[in-house]
């Protein structure tokens, strides 16, 4: 499959086919320049370089040079087999050539004299037009540093080689070492000088776990995005997990769906819409977990494929909980309408979670998504990166206009200040609040609608009862405030004659009369 090249504007650019990326750098590399990558180790400055060309073979037939001053070719080979990637196979079918620069293992490199890339220059232009190659990446020029010891003469051989890699019409990707996530560009301070164009790869420690991040900090005349960008490294290669430079380009449904609770649809003005994103948001044991059961349970009645991220229970747990309130979830996992994925946040970062969630979805043709619960992901993380990854997620469910079902665990049990911790609740199309509500000595449970974009919604809070059957949503409580601030009072008549007075008149298209009092 061929990816497209922006020629609109100065700089054409050369779509690089990796994902994410394009969308970061407004369409690619800039043609016919070249790109300094740096990055401190373990930052995938080389599977970003080998990708780059693997995609100009495979996507737009456009051949590739790649020239290691480091790696043995061998080893290039080996470890790049592991995203798919032969090297070999390329080379048979002349698209591919390796210039060898690597030192000879355990060879000393003497210095003797003066020194100059023409050499270098007339390799890598001869394996240019043997595989008519349109690619190029240099992997790294740091090392040249420790094989010369005149800094201002590898300087200027590093300017030729630039000059030289811009006369044969190819562009180029020449990568980096720096000392420091943060700080100088590079090790030695002139590599950026190099190049037209600098991007920096991250591999930053945040609260014990590693994060990577991508930064077009230099693109010479071109435009492109501004900002850190978490990327992963899968078995498909880098990418780029773009969240902050998406558009809002998603369409709006106006079909509704069921919760499969029959007052609860009424709550919310005749169910969910089908593309909104919903949160529930509750206490530990107030029923979220019963209620996406509930949720997908009627989709897999209607024919319709659903999947669950289940963060906090195993396989068995869900299945023996369905069984419970008499929903046999074995049976649509038989008929190929369920799938439950279950895993630890722990097992992987939040960046790699939200990749194999966007697979898992893609991959099903789910119609029906719930995660449970966000909250778990939520203590794994920092608060941007929950977010970061909060968006991505609500995003790519928007975009397949598929419907997504939410819970997070308030801290409090009786209530609180915020719905979430990190206050994601703006991301949502629909808001479900669950309360547990202290009365005279008896817990008793309450939920409302909080928001519903788009559409009417009952205000009240009602009371429920969970049993075996599921959960049944009963009459508003009466005479009861504080109930969302998790400090329910009873409410004296009164008091209850001086607030009715406060509201005489239409309220909601309504007449309020005293026989409706």
């Amino acid at each position: 499959m061929a990816t497209e090249t922006n020629n609109t504007g100065p700089f054409p650019k050369v779509a690089t086919g990796i994902p994410g990326f394009d969308l970061v750098t407004d369409g690619g590399l800039p043609k016919g320049r070249s790109t300094l990558v740096s990055g401190t180790s373990g930052s995938a400055k080389t599977i970003l370089a080998v990708q780059f060309l693997v995609n100009g073979i495979q996507n737009d037939d456009e051949g590739g040079v790649f020239v290691t001053f480091e790696e043995t070719p061998d080893d290039i080979a080996r470890n790049v087999m592991a995203f798919g990637w032969d090297l070999a196979a390329f080379q048979k079918q002349g698209q591919f050539a390796i210039v060898d620069v690597s030192p000879e293992p355990g060879g000393v490199v003497v210095e003797a004299g003066g020194y100059d890339f023409s050499g270098l220059l007339a390799r890598i232009e001869a394996a240019v037009k043997k595989v008519n190659a349109r690619r190029v990446s240099v992997d790294s020029i740091s090392a040249l540093f420790s094989q010369f010891a005149d800094a201002g003469m590898v300087r200027r051989e590093l300017f030729r080689l630039s000059a030289g890699l811009k006369k044969m019409d190819v562009t180029a990707l020449i990568t980096a070492e720096r000392v420091a996530e943060y700080g100088d560009i590079a090790r030695h301070g002139i590599e950026e000088f190099v190049a037209d164009n600098v991007i920096i790869l991250r591999n930053i420690l945040q609260e014990e776990k590693r994060r990577r991040t991508l930064e077009v900090l230099k693109y010479r005349g071109a435009p492109h995005q501004k900002g850190e960008f978490p990327f992963t490294v899968s078995d498909r290669g880098i990418e780029v997990l773009p969240l902050s430079a998406m558009e809002l380009t998603q369409k709006s449904s106006n079909v509704r769906l069921s919760s499969g609770n029959e007052v609860l649809d009424g709550m919310c003005g005749g169910g969910f819409y089908r593309d909104s994103i919903i949160l529930i948001s509750g206490a530990t044991g107030c029923g979220k977990t019963l209620s996406v059961t509930t949720f997908l349970d009627d989709g897999s009645k209607r024919g319709e494929k659903t999947l669950v991220f289940a963060f906090e229970e195993s396989r068995e747990q869900l299945l023996r909980n369905a069984i419970g309130w008499g929903k046999d979830f074995r049976k649509w996992e038989d008929e190929g309408l369920l799938k439950i994925v279950c895993a630890y946040p722990e097992t992987l970062g939040l960046d790699d979670h939200l990749l194999r969630m966007k697979r898992e979805i893609e991959a099903f043709g789910a119609r029906r998504v719930a995660v449970d619960s966000l909250s778990a992901m939520e203590r794994v993380s920092t608060g941007k990166s929950f977010r970061e990854f909060v968006i991505g997620l609500t995003s790519f469910i928007k975009e397949r206009e598929t419907a997504g079902l939410f819970t997070t665990t308030t801290a409090s049990l009786m209530g609180g200040t915020s719905v979430t911790e990190e206050n994601i609740s703006i991301i949502t199309d629909s808001i479900i609040l669950m309360r547990y509500v202290e009365l005279m000595g008896e817990m008793q449970r309450g939920i409302t609608v909080l928001k519903m974009r788009g559409s009417w919604h009952d205000k009240a809070i009602r009371q429920y009862d969970i049993d075996d059957k599921g959960m049944h949503i009963g009459k508003p409580f009466h005479n009861v405030g504080g109930i969302l601030a998790g400090t329910p009072v009873q409410v004296v008549g009164g008091e209850i004659e001086k607030l009715d007075g406060m509201f005489e008149g239409p309220r909601d298209g309504v007449t309020v009369t005293g026989a409706d009092r």
